[in-house]
């Protein structure tokens, strides 16, 4: 049953035949470690960080596979992503505070609240209870209406939240001072945006981030390889004919990539030593290593 659920996972997703052994080398001796912790009681939270591109959510499905199918237990999955203000309150911040607000993404954009809430419900979902979760429409830029939200039905032995800054530490506010790309140089040349998200970050993020039991990271080799990785979804969403209008081209893309890079970069540096466990990547997308409790595994 598991093998089976497994090659639709893989099939639906349109991975390549390889990721089954990533699969098998990485993510079941990871899922039996997570089996130990949940164990221990309470319903765990799990929180998944990893740049953008790097397979956050095809590692969050296939850990909730594994420990649904082989170790019984009951998983709900959410991305930060699902968490983003509504359109209005980003447009809010981008009139009130700076104008790169209105682009999604770095913290302040998110409702923190809300994540924390639904986290909590899901906590303490009692048997057959359902649960909303809300979810973002990327492609309208915009929460979803309430009645489109999905129905989780409880409980659950643990909650999986993956994002591109999860775990995220503050930022070091000297270093705010010099501009690291040119749209930093250029459009936050006072450096209010960064000023402001920085503390965002410090503040309620980390109300968020404190609430997580198990931290994994898919760290990625470097932030250039990010770009890469982001204009091959841009290239795979070309495929689609409905979501043609909102694509990125190159020079957008590279533009577009800049309002992450200093965050990236910081998680890069910082949390390998901070979380429980790191999967090394490869330019490729390729899992290459696994290190549990700064030790290999793999």
């Amino acid at each position: 049953m598991q093998s089976k659920r497994l090659q639709h996972l893989l099939t639906l997703l349109a991975l390549p035949d390889e990721y089954a052994s990533f699969v098998s080398l990485y993510l079941e001796p990871l899922a039996a470690t997570l089996d130990a912790r949940i164990r221990r009681g309470g319903t765990s939270l799990i929180g998944i960080n990893g740049s953008q591109g790097s397979g956050k959510s095809t590692a969050a499905l296939f850990l909730k596979l594994l420990l649904e199918s082989i170790y019984g237990h009951r998983i709900a999955v959410l991305s930060i992503d699902d968490f983003y203000h509504t359109r209005a309150r980003r447009h809010e911040l981008s009139r009130t505070v700076h104008p790169l607000f209105a682009t999604r993404g770095v913290p302040g954009t998110h409702d923190i609240g809300l994540a924390l809430k639904t986290i909590e419900a899901l906590k303490h979902a009692a048997d057959g209870q359902y649960v909303e979760v809300p979810r973002f429409d990327k492609e309208h830029d915009e929460r979803r209406p309430r009645a489109e939200w999905e129905q989780l039905q409880g409980p659950f032995s643990a909650i999986i939240l993956e994002g591109w800054c999860i775990g995220a530490p503050p930022l070091d506010e000297a270093a705010l001072n010099k501009p690291i790309n040119a749209l930093e140089r250029i459009e936050d040349a006072e450096s209010i945006w960064r000023r402001t998200y920085g503390r965002f970050l410090a503040g309620e993020y980390q109300q968020l981030f404190d609430c997580i039991d198990w931290l994994l990271m898919l760290k990625a080799p470097g932030f250039a390889v990010v770009y890469e990785w982001r204009l091959l979804q841009e290239q795979k969403l070309a495929q689609s004919a409905a979501q043609a209008s909102a694509l990125l081209d190159e020079k957008q893309l590279a533009h577009f990539i800049q309002h992450y890079q200093r965050l990236t970069e910081h998680c890069l540096k910082k949390i390998p030593a901070m979380a429980d466990a790191v999967i090394e990547l490869d330019e490729q997308h390729r899992m290459t290593g696994l290190k549990v409790n700064q030790v290999d595994i793999t």
